[in-house]
């Protein structure tokens, strides 16, 4: 059964989601978190493409950490041990969202004594999908969301300072960079007003294709320094007035080189919005 969060996550972006949070994560957890073991947690679902996906790419990423494998229930009996640090994929819901949706996260929590899951130490998360939606629509890019939650923390580690400031804004710096770079659009991620190249370059001036998840996955695999790939986390018709992530990754460096999200309505569906676009492309 996979751990739920009722309170906002500890994304990364600290002031916009973390404020509600007992304990946000500070300068001594992420050092706690270098000395620790990380234990990486399988679904439930011994099938699912999360398990498949994430033995493979911590065997051949994660170098920050020793780390092994468990059950569900060995994370419950070992969740309270600070030596562990746990790397999982959690179901998020957000208080102040009236639509009470629920989204995967995966998210990399330290270990704490005496404290339910809600409550441990959030050194990183990265919404990966709505809760409905099919875990082969994200699992083709967890190479790419492993290495950013790596870097992530050595940042957190190195520039402490960050961890109370805006992230968001020191992430969405890169989108200068964009100019430099191919951006990769899946075309089941677009809504029907920016479903092709001519009509997203209205907005968008710099390099971009509509692709296949397979040639995303094969810009990932060969770490393309020149290409993004965007990662858009939406209700794909499970509900209709709920949060669209999207998300701008470097598939060489794994760097976030966007990120927002809105409040899916009529007016703004489940995809790019022209002000995003025009955000990306900002000269």
């Amino acid at each position: 059964m996979k751990r739920t969060f009722g309170l906002l996550v500890g994304l990364f972006l600290m002031s916009t989601v973390m404020n509600a949070r007992e304990h946000l994560p500070t300068k001594e957890d992420y050092d706690a978190f270098l000395k620790s073991k990380t234990l990486v947690v399988m679904d439930p679902n011994p099938m699912s493409d999360f398990n498949f996906k994430i033995k493979a790419v911590m065997k051949n990423v994660w170098n920050v950490t020793e780390f092994e494998f468990i059950t569900d229930q060995e994370f419950e009996e070992k969740k309270s041990d600070p030596s562990y640090s746990f790397l999982v994929s959690t179901v998020v819901t957000f208080d102040a969202d009236k639509t009470k949706a629920r989204y995967n996260f995966l998210s990399l929590l330290l270990g704490e004594a005496d404290k339910d899951v809600r409550d441990l130490p959030d050194l990183c998360s990265i919404p990966l999908s709505y809760l409905r939606v099919e875990d082969d629509s994200y699992a083709y890019k967890m190479d790419a969301f492993v290495r950013f939650i790596q870097d992530h923390v050595n940042l957190m580690h190195k520039q402490p300072e960050l961890i109370k400031a805006n992230v968001f804004k020191h992430y969405n710096k890169n989108t200068q960079s964009l100019k430099n770079k191919t951006l990769l659009l899946v075309k089941e991620d677009l809504p029907k007003t920016l479903n092709t190249q001519q009509k997203i370059q209205r907005y968008y001036p710099y390099d971009l294709k509509i692709v296949s998840q397979e040639e995303v996955m094969e810009a990932i695999e060969r770490k393309d320094p020149n290409v993004v790939f965007m990662h858009k986390v939406g209700p794909e018709g499970t509900k209709y007035h709920a949060r669209c992530y999207k998300i701008l990754i470097g598939a060489g460096d794994s760097k976030f080189y966007y990120f927002d999200y809105h409040m899916v309505s009529k007016k703004k569906p489940d995809g790019l919005l022209q002000s995003d676009l025009k955000k990306m492309g900002s000269r």
